[in-house]
C-alpha cells in the first residue's frame, strides 16, 4: 500500500507542475473492450497496444517498426545459441521497486504459465540465466536468428509486486470474473493506469519517473469503448473524444470533410483470412455425419474459389482493403509478387463440390467477431451469401470478440467448425504464420495455438523447423515460399485481404500510425 501512494503521489506532483490551463486530455475510443490488464492474457494487438504505454519489454519498436532497445540497452550473440541481454540501469516499477534479472527470469516463468497466450514469444526449450542483476543469458537449444522480433510485446513484471498481488500466474481467459491483479498494473512504462473499469472507461497518467525521454505533452489520457460505429462517429465529430479506432469505410469522408477533424489512412500489416476445422474427424457443427468435408482439399478450394473478393473490396469495404493471396502482407514477404489468389469461380467451385461428393453442399455453422476487424460481421455476411451460391447452407454466429476468442480459440478447444480471424505477425516474419497460423497441433493447442481450422501438412512443419534456424536469406526465402505455396494449392486456410488502417483524429492531435495498429500515445502531441 505505501509504495501504491509513494507512485500517485508522484503523479500528483506531475500534476501540480501544469498550470491548468496547460491540461492536455487525450481522449480516444476502441470499438473493443479493455478487461483484463494482464497483456499475457489476450494475444491481442489492442490490448497489446494500450498496455505498451505502460509496460515494457527488453526491446521496442520505434515509429518505422524498427527494433530498438528496450529495457534491455544492448544485446549481442555471444555463440548462435546463446544470447546476452545487458539490462538497463536505474529503472524503477510503478511502485518505486528497482527493475533487475530476477524480473526477467520470473516474467520468463509467467509466460510459461498455464493462461498465458504468450508462450511462442520465447521458445519453449529456451533457457534464461542470470549473470548478475543487470546482465541475462537465454541459452537455446539450436540457433534462433529472429529470437527477439517480438519481445516488444512481451511485457516484463516485478517478481516483487507479482508475488505480493497473486499475479504469478497469467490471469485465465476461461476465468468467469478477473482477478484482482488483472485490474491493476504495475509497469516501467511511460503511463501509469490511475482507474480501470473493464469495457467501459480506462484513465492513465503519465510516469514522472520514466527512465526515457518523454514525446508527447499529455497530462491525462481516457480511453473509453465505445461498440457503436454511429455513436464512435458521432463523439468525434462533435468533439467528445480526440481519436477513434476504426473509422467505417462509409464514413470516411463524412469525416474528412468536418473542418475539425481528419482521417490518418495507412497500410496495415494485418492479414483477415478464414479457417476450415480440417482436424476432426467430424465437424461439430454441420449436417454431415460420420465425416468431415473439410479433410477435403477440394472443399477447401471449392470455398476459396466461391468468394468474389473484388466485390467485398469494393462494396464491403469501400475500397479499403487490399485481397491477399497470402497469410501474410506482401510488405513483409520480399516473394509475395510470385503468388496470386485461386480466381473466383463459381462455376469451378460447384464442380470441385461435386467431384468431392457434396453436389447438393452442405450446412455448417460460422464463428464471427463483431467488434474486432473493420467490418468483421459484413465479410461474414458477404461469404455466407457468396457460399449459398453453391449450394452451402452458412448458419452465422456473429459476437464480440471475448466470446468468439474464447470458443473459436484454445480456450474452449476450437469449438469451432469454420470461422474468420485476422493476424498480424508479431515478429513482422514469415515464420511467424507458418508457426501460429497455418501450422500443426493437436486437439488441446500444443503446437501452432493460433491455428484455429486445424490444418496441418508436416512438411510445412519441417520447413518451419529448418526456417527458423537458417541465416542465409536467400535459403530462408526459398523454404517460406516452398511452404506457402504448400499452404496455398491446399487451401488449408483461405485468405482474404489486409485491410487499410483508418483512425479518426481531431485536427488537435498529432499522433504516429504504425502499420501494427497499436495506439502508443507517448507519441501524441495535443494543441
Amino acid at each position: 500500500m505505501k509504495s501504491t501512494n509513494l507512485m500517485m503521489a508522484g503523479v500528483l506532483a506531475l500534476g501540480l507542475a501544469f498550470d491548468v490551463a496547460e491540461a492536455k486530455t487525450f481522449k480516444y475510443a476502441f470499438q473493443g473492450d479493455l478487461n483484463a490488464l494482464d497483456p499475457y492474457t489476450l494475444n491481442e494487438t489492442f490490448t497489446l497496444g494500450a498496455m505498451g504505454n505502460v509496460m515494457e519489454g527488453l526491446t521496442k519498436r520505434d515509429k518505422e517498426l524498427k527494433i530498438i532497445p528496450g529495457l534491455a540497452e544492448r544485446w549481442e550473440v555471444l555463440e548462435p545459441t546463446r544470447w546476452r541481454f545487458h539490462l538497463r540501469k536505474g529503472v524503477k516499477f510503478h511502485d518505486g521497486t528497482p527493475f533487475t534479472a530476477d524480473d526477467v527470469l520470473f516474467s520468463l516463468d509467467r509466460l510459461r504459465s498455464p493462461g498465458s497466450q504468450i508462450k511462442s514469444r520465447v521458445p519453449a526449450d529456451a533457457k534464461a540465466v542470470k549473470v548478475d542483476d543487470h546482465t541475462v543469458d537465454f541459452v537455446l537449444a539450436s540457433p534462433n536468428p529472429i529470437l527477439h522480433y517480438e519481445w516488444d510485446t512481451w511485457y516484463i513484471y516485478s517478481k516483487k509486486w507479482s508475488e505480493e498481488n497473486g499475479a504469478s500466474q497469467a490471469q485465465s481467459a476461461t476465468a468467469t470474473s478477473l482477478n484482482p491483479f488483472a485490474l491493476k498494473a504495475n509497469g516501467t512504462g511511460p503511463f501509469v493506469i490511475e482507474s480501470h473499469q473493464p469495457g467501459v472507461k480506462t484513465v492513465f497518467k503519465p510516469n514522472p519517473n520514466w527512465w526515457g525521454k518523454p514525446e508527447h505533452n499529455l497530462t491525462e489520457v481516457i480511453f473509453q469503448t465505445i461498440k457503436s460505429d454511429a455513436t464512435r462517429v458521432a463523439a468525434l465529430l462533435s468533439g467528445e473524444i480526440d481519436m477513434m479506432d476504426p473509422v467505417p469505410v462509409q464514413d470516411v469522408e463524412r469525416i474528412k470533410n468536418n473542418p475539425a477533424t481528419d482521417v490518418l489512412i495507412g497500410p496495415e500489416l494485418r492479414t483477415i483470412f478464414l479457417n476450415m476445422d480440417s482436424f476432426r474427424d467430424e465437424l461439430l457443427y454441420s449436417n454431415v455425419k460420420g465425416k468431415n468435408p473439410f479433410k477435403d482439399a477440394r472443399v477447401r478450394k471449392a470455398f476459396y474459389q466461391a468468394i468474389d473478393m473484388e466485390a467485398i473490396k469494393s462494396k464491403v469495404m469501400r475500397g479499403m482493403s487490399a485481397p491477399s493471396a497470402l497469410l501474410i502482407s506482401p510488405l513483409l514477404f520480399s516473394r509475395a509478387g510470385e503468388f496470386k489468389r485461386h480466381p473466383y469461380d463459381t462455376a469451378a467451385a460447384k464442380k470441385l463440390m461435386t467431384e468431392a461428393g457434396y453436389s447438393d453442399g452442405f450446412e455448417v455453422t460460422m464463428d464471427c467477431p463483431n467488434d474486432r476487424y473493420v467490418n468483421d460481421e459484413a465479410i461474414c455476411q458477404a461469404v455466407v451469401a457468396m457460399l449459398s451460391r453453391i449450394n452451402v447452407k452458412v448458419n452465422l454466429l456473429a459476437q464480440p470478440k471475448a466470446k468468439y476468442f474464447e470458443k473459436a480459440g484454445p480456450t474452449r478447444k476450437y469449438d469451432s467448425s469454420f470461422n474468420l480471424l485476422g493476424w498480424t505477425p508479431g515478429s513482422f516474419d514469415s515464420w511467424n504464420v507458418l508457426a501460429n497460423i497455418s501450422g500443426c497441433r493437436d486437439a488441446d493447442g500444443k503446437g501452432a495455438t493460433f491455428n484455429y481450422g486445424g490444418y496441418c501438412n508436416p512438411k510445412t512443419d519441417e520447413l518451419a523447423k529448418k526456417i527458423l534456424v537458417e541465416n542465409d536469406m536467400k535459403k530462408r526465402d526459398d523454404m517460406i515460399a516452398q511452404a506457402f505455396r504448400t499452404v496455398h494449392e491446399e487451401a488449408g486456410l483461405i485468405p482474404l485481404h489486409q485491410q487499410s488502417l483508418a483512425w479518426g483524429i481531431s485536427k488537435k492531435i498529432k499522433i504516429a500510425q504504425r502499420a501494427d495498429n497499436q495506439i502508443l500515445f507517448y507519441w501524441v502531441q495535443k494543441e
